[in-house]
């Protein structure tokens, strides 16, 4: 990479795809020529991915993409960071670009209502709305609007089950309450509307955009989001602004680290944390311990360790 400033674009498109293979080794083959880094996924249902690189690169690769069969109208995130968020480019053909595991649902048929960012507080401050966070558990705990539900779901595809299982509850029987719900960049709420419309619930809601639109939009003195927003690369959390958080990552888990975790005797850099140190074995640690003692070495001879896994906690969590 040169010295230029670093662009980071968070970007998905529902779409069908028909030859997913073809259009991975052409992306593939973009992305390389133009250095860019991060994690594009393509499946018969569109494209997702977070990648980095120079403005004039990045800019090419959103152009690639937008060449695309139905891919005109991309919903594009754009960022900065202060360096490279990423250590490799991954081009990868998956079943579903964000893992529902729920056959049938299909967002460009029907989805939920968008609200534009400027339009969301008044929506979640609507008494007669319940406000869902459908993102995993570990993304809540480092922030989320007020009021909202907290499914604690360690993945996306748990989502189906805890919402059949709690619906009850949630609705009651009578008329169904408005329903809104949001993620990172929009497209786990995106498919998690469609998913309740398809469970027969219609006044459904989803945050245009994501919680990066907003943060990115509106004024922190009118915002009601709490704490920050975890992001799938190495600048962990991001606050109003979209300026850099206060988190780091845990390369054991990959989860979020707080700066008061810093002080508990659980945590060691690069081997674990409060939340893992207990599922972890002391042999798992130690190897821990001696991948991170490499990462070490190869960064004081200016390398990227073949290991390192800072970046992208699952494939199909982008945004």
């Amino acid at each position: 990479m040169t010295s230029e400033p670093v662009s980071v674009a968070a970007l998905y498109r529902f779409a069908r795809f028909d030859d997913c293979a073809s259009m991975r080794a052409h992306m593939e083959a973009v992305c390389r020529e133009h250095h860019i880094r991060g994690t594009l996924l393509l499946a018969p249902e569109g494209i997702n991915g977070t990648i980095a690189g120079t403005p004039d690169g990045i800019a090419a690769v959103l152009d690639a993409i937008r060449a695309l069969p139905d891919c005109a109208e991309l919903d594009v995130k754009m960022s900065s960071a202060a360096r490279m968020p990423f250590h490799r480019l991954k081009v990868r053909v998956k079943r579903e670009i964000v893992t529902m595991g729920e056959p049938g649902i299909d967002p460009r048929a029907s989805v939920g209502t968008y609200v534009e960012p400027q339009d969301w507080n008044a929506l979640i401050s609507d008494p007669d709305t319940i406000v869902i966070d459908t993102r995993n558990d570990y993304e809540v705990d480092v922030g989320t609007f007020a009021g909202a539900i907290d499914p604690r779901t360690p993945t996306f595809r748990d989502f189906p089950e805890w919402f059949r299982r709690e619906r009850e509850a949630l609705l009651g029987s009578g008329k169904s309450p408005k329903v809104a719900m949001f993620c990172t960049g929009g497209i786990r709420c995106e498919k998690s509307t469609a998913f309740l419309k398809s469970e027969g619930v219609e006044d459904v809601f989803h945050l245009k955009g994501g919680i990066l639109k907003y943060l990115e939009t509106v004024p922190e003195v009118e915002s009601l989001w709490r704490g920050e927003c975890f992001v799938f690369d190495q600048r962990v959390t991001i606050g109003h602004g979209l300026t850099p958080g206060t988190f780091t990552l845990c390369h054991a888990c990959r989860r979020p680290v707080s700066e008061e975790s810093f002080a508990s005797p659980l945590y060691e850099v690069g081997v674990s944390c409060p939340a893992c140190y207990h599922e972890r074995t002391e042999r798992q640690r130690q190897a821990y311990r001696e991948r991170h003692r490499q990462e070490m070495l190869a960064a004081a001879r200016g390398r990227a360790h073949v290991g390192d896994v800072q970046s992208d906690r699952s494939d199909d969590e982008t945004v």
